[in-house]
C-alpha cells in the first residue's frame, strides 16, 4: 500500500503506527505501541525503480522513492555495508507520511546489480550524486546514513555541505576497524563463501565478491575524523547502547566530533538500532526534523505548507484521525496491485466463490496463464478485449491477464442488450471476447454483426471443487442454459482449454503507468454511453484514495462483499482493485439477490460492503434481516446515487457499521468524494474530496468559481481523472479543461468543505414563481421528502415541462392522494409533484441505478394528456413564457 501524505495542524506530528509489509532484513522485536488508529502499510516495492549510474559498465541501482502530494522534505537514506535499503523500512513507514523518501540499495547490494569493480568510498559517491541527479530531488535535503552509510553521508555532506540542511547518522563510527573474526572469514577464498552464502542472505545481502572488494577499498580506508569536524549542518547521532560490530570507542566520538551534534543514545539495542528501537528512532528523528506536535505553531516553512494546504482545501479539516492529507501513488501499472498481494499474502484467499476460495497465488498465476494465452492469440500493447460476465473469479482472472498482456479492458455489461454491446464492440474496436457459457448465444450475435476474432467461453463452474461441479452439471448446467450447445464456431477457445496450453510464468511486458488500462462505457442514466479512457495511474490512485478512506483496515485481514458489478467502474474500484490492494478476501456474488447475499454475510462475515443504494433498501426491507447476523459489516460508502437518509441510518441500525455516502463518476475512476466514517457527516451531503483530490463549484454559465454556499457545477482535479473519451474529441475537450473535470452535476459547497449534489444538469428543471420567476429545481429536494413516507419503497421525481412528476414503487398500498398531501405540507407548492406514477419496478442500470430517461416511457397516455392540460394551465395562471433556461 502506498505512504499517507503528511497530516496537517489537525493532527500535529504525530507518527503512524502502521506496520510495514517490507520484507528485509533484521529483528522485529519491539511491538507498534504509539498513537493513531491507522494500520496502513507501505509496500515499498511498488515504488521501486533503477537508476543507470553507469553505461560501461552497464550499472543499475534500485531505488524506492516514495513522496507524498506536497512533501515537507526529502530525505535520502543510505544502508551500511552488507545492507540493503528496505532495512529503513520502519523509517520509510512514518516520515513517507509528510516527506519524499529515497532509499538507495548501494552499487553490488539489495537488488541493485553487482559489478566486479572498485566499491571504492568516490565511487559509491559518484553513484549516489547520479541517483539524485536522475530523480531531480530538491535541495538542500536530509540525508540519512546507517553504519557505513552513515560514513558515505558524511562525506558526501563535507563534499557538498550546501545541497544537505540535516544529517541523521545511526549506528555509525569514525573508523570501521572489523573484528578480528569478520576479518578472517572475509579473507577466506570466494568459492567457500559462495557456498555459505544461502545461510547467511538474510542477514547480508551483498555476495562475497562485493563485500571482499567493499571491505578493502571502503571499509577499511576510511577516517572519518577530519570530515566530522568540518561539518557544519545540524547533525542528529543515534547510537544503541550495545554494538559491538565496530570498537566502541569508535561509536562514542562521533558525536563529540561533530560541532553541531545532537546525540541520542538508546538503551536495549545494538547495531541495528533502526530496526531494534523504531519507535524511538522515529521520535528523535521527529523531533530533529521539526515533525513534532509544536512544530506547526512555530510559523517555520512547514507551518506555513500546511496552512496553504488548508487554505486552498478547507474540508481537509474534516478528515478523521487516520486519514492522510495526500499520498503517494507509485508510478506502476495497475496489475501490480495484484502481484504485490501475491507476494505478500500468497496463501490468503482472494475469492470466495459459491464458497470456493482461491488464494492470491492462485488468482496470480491464473491471470498469468490467461495473459501467456492471450499474447498466443495475437494480444499485444493497446488490444481491446471485451469482458462479458457477471462477478465471478474469472473476470478479477481475466482482468488482470489482459493487463498483463498489454491489452486494454472494455467492461461491458452482461444484462446490457445485445444492440448496446455491438455498440461498444465497434465503438471500442475489441478484437477479443471473453464471457460465460450462459451469454453464448448473445456473444455469437455480436460476433456476426462485428469485427470481433477471438471468444473465449468459462463456466461458472470451471474453478468449483469437484463435487460441485458434478452437481452443478446434474442440477443447473443445462437448466439455467450454462451448457455449450453445438460445436465450438471459428475463433471459439473455452477457458479450460486454453488455459491448459499455456505456463504459469509471469510475462516481460513493459506497461507505462500512462497507459490505457480500461475502456468504460458511461451508465447511459442521461445520455448515450461514452467509453471513457482510465489509465493504469489513475485506477491505482483511485483504489488507494478510496483505501485510505477507511482508517485502520487491516492488510490480509478484511473480508469485502463483492456484489457491485466489477463491470461497473464502482464496483471495480471498490469492490475488485481495493480488496486486492488491501489483500482482502472478496466475497463474490454474481447478482444481487437479496437472501443471497444475506446468506453470505451470514456464512462468511463481511467487514466492507462498498454498494449502492437500492441495495441496502433491499435489506432494510427484509422480514427477519436481523438474524443473519449482518453486525460483522464495519464500515459501506454508498455510491452510483444518491443515498437517503432513511435508508442510512435504518442500514446503520441494523448492522451497527457505518454507512456513508460518497460520489463518483466513470470519468474520475470514479471515487471523489465522500463523508467521514466516524468524523462529521452532514445529512444529503456527498461528504469531501479524498486525499490529493481538487474540487470547486463554478457558475455554470460563466465557469468562474463560485465562493461557498452558491449552486454551480461541480469540477474537480486529481490524479484519478480519465484521459479522456474514446474517440470523442470533442467531447474531451468540453469536459477536460485546464486539468480539471466539468462533472455535469449541479452542486455547492459550504463553509467548511463539504459538497452537496443536487443534480445532474439534464435532470434540473425551472419552476416558476410569478412574483420571482423561474428558478432551478433538483430531484432530490422532492425525493428526500417523499422517501420519509413508510409505505414508499423507491422515488424517483423527473422534471416535465418544468413540472415535478412523481414516480413511486411502494412496500404497502397507498394512493398518491397522500403523498401529494404529504408534499403539499412540506414542499413549497411549486414544487409539490403534479401526478404521483406508481410503477412496478423501477427501469435501473446494471449497477442499480435509476435511468430517468426511461421513466417517461411508463407514463400512461390519459396522464400524458392530463399532464399537457396542467401545463396549459398554469401557464394561463402565471401569464409568461418559459426562460430560455427552462426549455
Amino acid at each position: 500500500m502506498p505512504s499517507p501524505g503528511w497530516r496537517g495542524p489537525v493532527r500535529g506530528g504525530r507518527a503512524s503506527n502502521r506496520p510495514c509489509s517490507c520484507h528485509s532484513p533484521g529483528s522485529d522485536p519491539e511491538p507498534r505501541t504509539r498513537g493513531g488508529s491507522s494500520a496502513m502499510d507501505v509496500d515499498c516495492e511498488l515504488y521501486r525503480q533503477d537508476v543507470i549510474v553507469s553505461h560501461h559498465p552497464l550499472v543499475r541501482l534500485s531505488v524506492i522513492d516514495i513522496a507524498p502530494e506536497r512533501p515537507l522534505n526529502t530525505i535520502v537514506m543510505l544502508h551500511g555495508f552488507g545492507g540493503n535499503a528496505l532495512q529503513w523500512k520502519y523509517q520509510i513507514q512514518a516520515l513517507s507520511d509528510s516527506n519524499r523518501c529515497i532509499a538507495i540499495d548501494l552499487r553490488g547490494h539489495g537488488r541493485s546489480d553487482k559489478p566486479l569493480t572498485d566499491y571504492s568510498v568516490d565511487e559509491m559517491i559518484g553513484d549516489i550524486e547520479t541517483v539524485l541527479a536522475e530523480l531531480g530531488v530538491d535541495e538542500p535535503f536530509v540525508l540519512m546514513g546507517h553504519s557505513f552509510g552513515g560514513a558515505l553521508a558524511t562525506t558526501f555532506a563535507h563534499r557538498h555541505p550546501e545541497r544537505v540542511k540535516r544529517l541523521i547518522l545511526t549506528a555509525t563510527a569514525d573508523r570501521f576497524d572489523l573484528g578480528f573474526v569478520e576479518r578472517t572469514l572475509l579473507s577466506l577464498p570466494t568459492p567457500i563463501l559462495n557456498a555459505a552464502r544461502p545461510f547467511v542472505r538474510k542477514q547480508i545481502s551483498a555476495p562475497p565478491a562485493v563485500l571482499k572488494r567493499f571491505s578493502r577499498n571502503a571499509l577499511a580506508r576510511w577516517n572519518g575524523r577530519g570530515m566530522m569536524r568540518a561539518l557544519e549542518m545540524p547533525v542528529l547521532v543515534i547510537q544503541g547502547d550495545r554494538d559491538s560490530v565496530f570498537p566502541q570507542a569508535n561509536y562514542e566520538e562521533v558525536a563529540r566530533l561533530i560541532p553541531l551534534a545532537e546525540e541520542v543514545k538508546l538503551g536495549v539495542s545494538k547495531h541495528m538500532v533502526i530496526l531494534e528501537r523504531r519507535d524511538a528512532v522515529e521520535r528523535a528523528i521527529d523531533r530533529f526534523l521539526g515533525l513534532g506536535h509544536a512544530s506547526w505553531r512555530s510559523g517555520d516553512r512547514e507551518a506555513e505548507q500546511r496552512e496553504q494546504l488548508l487554505k486552498e482545501r478547507p474540508w481537509l479539516k474534516a478528515y478523521e484521525d487516520g486519514v492522510p492529507f495526500t499520498i503517494s501513488v507509485p508510478d506502476r501499472p495497475l496489475q501490480t496491485l495484484l502481484t504485490s498481494a501475491a507476494r505478500r499474502f500468497p496463501n490468503r484467499p482472494a475469492t470466495i466463490f459459491m464458497n470456493r476460495a482461491l488464494t492470491y497465488r492462485q488468482i496470480d498465476r491464473q491471470s498469468n496463464r490467461l495473459a501467456n494465452a492471450l499474447r498466443g492469440m495475437g494480444v499485444d500493447t493497446g488490444t481491446r478485449v471485451m469482458i462479458l460476465m457477471p462477478n465471478t473469479p474469472q473476470w478479477v482472472i481475466a482482468f488482470y491477464g489482459v493487463l498483463k498482456a498489454g491489452g486494454i479492458v472494455v467492461g461491458a455489461s452482461p444484462v446490457a442488450p445485445v444492440e448496446e454491446i455491438i455498440r461498444e464492440v465497434n465503438d471500442s474496436g475489441a478484437t477479443v471476447l471473453i464471457t460465460l457459457t450462459r451469454f453464448a448465444g448473445k456473444a455469437r450475435a455480436v460476433a456476426e454483426q462485428t469485427a470481433l476474432e477471438h471468444v473465449i467461453y468459462t463456466s461458472i463452474k470451471d474453478y468449483l471443487a469437484w463435487w460441485q461441479k458434478a452437481i452443478f452439471t446434474l442440477t443447473r448446467e443445462k437448466r439455467e442454459g450454462h451448457r455449450l450447445e453445438g460445436p465450438l464456431r471459428e475463433g471459439e477457445r473455452t477457458w479450460v482449454d486454453l488455459m491448459r496450453g499455456y505456463h504459469a510464468n509471469p510475462l516481460e511486458i513493459n506497461v507505462s503507468p500512462r497507459n490505457a488500462a480500461v475502456i468504460q462505457y458511461t451508465g447511459g442514466t442521461t445520455a448515450a454511453p461514452k467509453g471513457v479512457i482510465l489509465s493504469h495511474r489513475a485506477l491505482v490512485a483511485n483504489a488507494f484514495q478510496t483505501r485510505h478512506w477507511v482508517p485502520g483496515l487491516k492488510e490480509g485481514r478484511e473480508r469485502v462483499l463483492s456484489v457491485v458489478p466489477f463491470a461497473h467502474v464502482y464496483g471495480l474500484t471498490a469492490a475488485m482493485n481495493v480488496p486486492i490492494a488491501l489483500g482482502a478476501a472478496m466475497i463474490i456474488l454474481p447478482q444481487f439477490v437479496t437472501l443471497e447475499v444475506l446468506k453470505a454475510i451470514k456464512r462468511h462475515r463481511p467487514t466492507l460492503f462498498p454498494g449502492v443504494p437500492t441495495m441496502y433498501v433491499a435489506i432494510n426491507n427484509t422480514p427477519g434481516v436481523r438474524r443473519y447476523n449482518i453486525q460483522s459489516i464495519e464500515a459501506c460508502i454508498s455510491g452510483a446515487a444518491p443515498l437517503p437518509v432513511e435508508v442510512q441510518e435504518t442500514f446503520e441500525k441494523l448492522t451497527r457499521g457505518r454507512l456513508v455516502e460518497g460520489y463518483g463518476l466513470t470519468e474520475a475512476g470514479p471515487v471523489t468524494h465522500a463523508n467521514p466514517l466516524r468524523g462529521a457527516r452532514k445529512v444529503g451531503s456527498i461528504g469531501v474530496p479524498l486525499p490529493n483530490t481538487e474540487a470547486r463549484i463554478v457558475d455554470l454559465r460563466t465557469g468562474e468559481p463560485l465562493p461557498p454556499g452558491e449552486i454551480g457545477e461541480l469540477i474537480v482535479r486529481g490524479p484519478q481523472i480519465m484521459d479522456g473519451y474514446w474517440g470523442q474529441p470533442e467531447e474531451t475537450e468540453q469536459a477536460l479543461r485546464d486539468g480539471w473535470l466539468y462533472t455535469g452535476d449541479v452542486a455547492r459547497m459550504d463553509s467548511e468543505g463539504y459538497f452537496q449534489i443536487i443534480s445532474r444538469k439534464r435532470d434540473m428543471w425551472y419552476p416558476r414563481r410569478a412574483e420571482e420567476g423561474p428558478y432551478p429545481a433538483f430531484p432530490r429536494d422532492v425525493e428526500e421528502v417523499i422517501y420519509e413516507i413508510p409505505e414508499v419503497k423507491e422515488a424517483a421525481v423527473v422534471g416535465i415541462r418544468n413540472f415535478p412528476v412523481a414516480f413511486v414503487t411502494t412496500n404497502r398500498p397507498i394512493d398518491s392522494g397522500t403523498i401529494l398531501g404529504f408534499c403539499e405540507r412540506r414542499l413549497p407548492k411549486e414544487l409539490v409533484p403534479v401526478m404521483v406514477i406508481f410503477v412496478d419496478e423501477m427501469p435501473k442500470s446494471f449497477v442499480g441505478k435509476i435511468i430517468r430517461r426511461h421513466l417517461l416511457d411508463k407514463i400512461p397516455e390519459p396522464q400524458r394528456r392530463q399532464l399537457d392540460i396542467i401545463s396549459d394551465r398554469i401557464d394561463e395562471m402565471l401569464d409568461y413564457p418559459f426562460s430560455e433556461e427552462g426549455e
